[in-house]
């Protein structure tokens, strides 16, 4: 007798891919949705990176236009490598220190349980990474003091003053403060604003993905998309796609290990 077992695992995974591929191109962003957020507007001429010029599709009125063909492209290519990071169960930093891009990116890194830094880079965040650990354990040695109702010791002046330094280490650290070690890969908004955080990646060999303006130079960047890093619609649509991915590889990791679970049962 032939097994069918074979065949129908064959038809499962055709069925599961195929609807993962409707899933990816319901969520990501269209050639329309990137044009009416603005995220084919460059800088003025006079401003651009020579090294941008394969994805700059025209100049209009002294400004570059960014070819969104390109963008599409490229965020392809960095949303499946993200997939894969997310699916190996490592972590993605998210950076986004930018008045119009922190508070959306840092929401969406905590729907991913991803750590995020949209206040402050600190010089050595990651290349002295030791220290900064230092500081999130006082952080959270000082919750543990505040939170104790035993403790009687503590004066009113002593508390507010333990108050505000930890509200102070808080907006700084917040973000990392369940990060244990390093991540493999850090995603960026506008990578010309956050070049410190960018050389300690590279210093590294962390991965770097990040969102490229036409006054930054691409080849700094591993995966680099090509877009307006300006306008908050742009950052929005090109964050909340990188995060969508991001869960859609945290989900084949969690039905990976359901596999395994089974296999080993049975």
């Amino acid at each position: 007798m032939v097994s069918l077992r074979p065949e129908r695992a064959s038809n499962s995974q055709n069925v599961n891919h195929l609807f993962k591929t409707r899933k990816e191109e319901m969520n990501k962003p269209t050639y329309k949705d990137l044009l009416d957020a603005g995220a084919h507007l460059g800088h003025m001429k006079r401003k651009w990176n020579p090294k941008m010029l394969p994805y700059i599709f025209m100049e209009r009125k002294g400004i570059h236009i960014i070819d969104l063909n390109r963008t599409m492209e490229y965020m392809d290519k960095a949303a499946n490598a993200l997939r894969q990071v997310a699916k190996s169960g490592r972590k993605v930093m998210f950076v986004a220190t930018k008045k119009q891009a922190k508070e959306h990116v840092a929401k969406l890194a905590r729907e991913v349980n991803m750590p995020y830094v949209t206040e402050r880079w600190l010089g050595g965040m990651m290349t002295n990474f030791s220290t900064i650990k230092r500081s999130v354990k006082k952080m959270n040695n000082i919750d543990k003091l505040l939170a104790d109702e035993n403790v009687t010791s503590i004066t009113k002046k002593e508390r507010l003053t333990l108050t505000r330094e930890r509200n102070k280490l808080e907006k700084v650290l917040g973000g990392i403060a369940n990060m244990n070690r390093l991540p493999v890969a850090i995603f960026v908004v506008d990578i010309h604003h956050e070049h410190i955080a960018i050389a300690e990646a590279k210093k590294l060999g962390i991965k770097i993905f990040g969102i490229v303006d036409t006054n930054s130079d691409p080849t700094l960047v591993d995966f680099p998309i090509p877009a307006n890093d300006d306008a908050s619609k742009a950052i929005s649509l090109i964050t909340s796609y990188m995060t969508e991915v991001v869960k859609e590889g945290l989900e084949d990791r969690r039905k990976m290990k359901d596999e395994v679970k089974e296999e080993a049962v049975a």
